[in-house]
This record gives C-alpha cells, structure tokens and sequence, in this order.
C-alpha cells in the first residue's frame, strides 16, 4: 500500500458509502455506533461524493484516509479495501477492480445504497418504525 500512487489508492474505494455514515462516540466507553444517516454529500444511488475534488474544503469533518493513517480508523467497516489490504486480506469477489464491474459492490449488498437517509431528512425524535397511523 505505502507504494501505491494517489491514483491507484483512490481506485481501492469501492463506493460502498460506509465511510460517509454518520457516527457518534460514546464518551464513557469510546465505542463507536454508525448512523443511517448519511453525510449530506454522498448520492444515496451512487454512493459517491457530489463534492469529491471539494469535500475538505466544503466539509471539515470529512477525514482522508491514506496509507499512513488507516489504522486510526477503527470504525471502518470489515468490507472495506482500506481496511482489508491494512490487514493483509485480499479483496472481495464483489469488490470492483476484482469483479470489472462497479455496479458489483451494490448487486451484492454491500453498499448503502437504498438503505440510508440524506442528513436533515430525518427529524430528530422521528421514529421511523412507528406504524400506529
């Protein structure tokens, strides 16, 4: 991975979106739990950033993962080619540049697509399972 070019370590993104869900820190224990709530960049059909050339300057708590600080991200999922080759493990058979498709990583459930909510679209005290109406 250290010898990778910025070209290369971009195409390792496989566009699943989990990295774009937001996330709260329990302050007593520092367990992370992840939202299905998105960052309001990514295009929920795509799982892409809107804003990808932009982000650090439009978002500031938009974080760069790179080779020399992947390990500080503990919250990334088991999924993720970052993540996954940091740990010496392959890719999956899903993951784009295995499969030639980009299509593969949501055919196979593992992006967010279509199971995530834009930030500002759920209201807070929303309950979104109350079906007493």
């Amino acid at each position: 991975m250290d010898q990778m070019n910025d070209e290369e370590w971009e195409l390792l993104c496989d566009n699943c979106g989990k990295c774009c869900l937001e996330k709260t820190e329990d302050p007593q224990t520092g367990k992370i739990e992840v939202t299905p709530i998105t960052c309001r960049f990514l295009d929920n059909c795509n799982c892409t950033c809107i804003l990808y050339e932009e982000r650090f300057s439009v978002e500031p708590d938009c974080l760069k993962i790179t080779p020399a600080n992947i390990s500080e991200f503990k919250w990334l999922p088991r999924s993720c080619a970052y993540r996954r080759l940091s740990e010496g493990r392959d890719l999956e058979w899903w993951h784009p540049l295995v499969s030639g498709d980009p299509d593969s990583v949501h055919s196979a459930g593992i992006s967010v697509r279509g199971r995530v909510f834009p930030d500002g679209c759920v209201r807070p005290g929303y309950d979104l399972w109350d079906d007493s109406e």
